[in-house]
């Protein structure tokens, strides 16, 4: 009877794998260690910036938090929770605080129901869509503090354009003061804002976008499907890691909001328009306490990374269902 010779691909599988010839254990030891060293030697220049720039600073705001730190007399000791129990006192903080979230809220729906707007109506590649897309885009060039003063002066009930155009135009008999009211400062800075972040948030959900298959949209037209229904069931759930992205970053942005008060509102009329951060730097500049503006800081950086780890855990829920 004749022996049939094994298979040579078989064989080759279920032996065991050899050692790359000319590299013995030693020398294959050698070689990680200096990859891994390698490895170190790259990632050592961004831990030393992260170290200096970030965690010293969150360590000396963790002291200062706890103990009683005039700005121009220095730390005379420890007086904890006295910090954190002054800042619930102050007849601004909670005043602040439904400012802020009123603000983020604003912001955020307005803000990305526009972006999102734009981004549908620049997606398809047709003539001046590139246009289009770097003019909606050109307002981020300028910074918030320069563009704040820009509309500052557009504001301006006697020497900005605004109020004299809407005169001449005959609907308004008097300078409007778009910053008289609190209403009117919330809208004017929401609109600023909107105007200056459409066109970042445009870019980031118009990406998300272009990544759809267009294989996708035209099985749903074969199928009769309407554009309501292709946007409800198609664009939204694919354009989700999208807008979760655009909905961190503009929920943090808007909670650490400072620039544009500042400039446009200094907090008025009448503390309304006060922020969290506006109450940071008053407490550490004005009133010249950093143990209160420095307690204030941490339960800031606290509720933010809460309200990260919410939004993350339920993105990862989402993708998991």
């Amino acid at each position: 009877m004749q022996v049939k010779a094994p298979d040579r691909a078989a064989a080759e599988q279920q032996a065991p794998p050899r050692r790359p010839p000319g590299r013995p254990a030693a020398t294959a030891a050698r070689w990680r260690r200096s990859r891994t060293l390698q490895g170190l030697g790259y990632a050592a220049p961004t831990a030393l910036f992260v170290a200096v720039f970030f965690l010293l600073p969150l360590l000396l705001v963790g002291q200062m938090s706890l103990h009683d730190w005039p700005l121009l007399a220095g730390d005379r000791g420890g007086n904890a929770p006295e910090n954190y129990t002054d800042i619930s006192d102050s007849p601004l903080f909670w005043p602040a605080v439904r400012f802020t979230l009123l603000y983020t809220v604003v912001v955020t729906v307005v803000l990305l129901g526009l972006a999102l707007g734009l981004a549908l109506l620049v997606q398809e590649s047709r003539p001046g869509a590139g246009f289009f897309r770097t003019v909606y885009f050109l307002p981020g060039a300028l910074g918030l503090a320069s563009a704040s003063l820009l509309f500052w002066g557009l504001y301006s009930p006697t020497t900005g354009p605004l109020s004299k155009i809407l005169e001449k135009l005959g609907l308004v008999s008097d300078p409007v003061s778009f910053l008289g009211t609190p209403t009117s400062a919330l809208l004017s800075t929401v609109f600023l804002v909107v105007w200056k972040f459409a066109g970042f948030y445009m870019l980031i959900l118009l990406v998300g976008l272009q990544r759809i298959p267009h294989e996708v949209y035209e099985a749903a037209r074969m199928d009769g499907a309407s554009r309501a229904q292709t946007f409800r069931s198609i664009t939204l759930p694919l354009l989700r890691p999208s807008l979760a992205l655009s909905l961190l970053l503009c929920v943090t942005g808007s909670l650490l909001a400072f620039d544009q008060f500042f400039v446009l509102t200094k907090g008025g009329p009448d503390n309304s328009t006060v922020t969290v951060v506006q109450l940071i730097y008053r407490e550490a500049f004005q009133k010249l306490n950093l143990g209160t503006a420095a307690a204030l800081s941490i339960i800031v950086l606290a509720a933010l990374l809460l309200l990260n780890i919410v939004q993350f855990r339920g993105l990862r829920r989402d993708d998991a269902s």
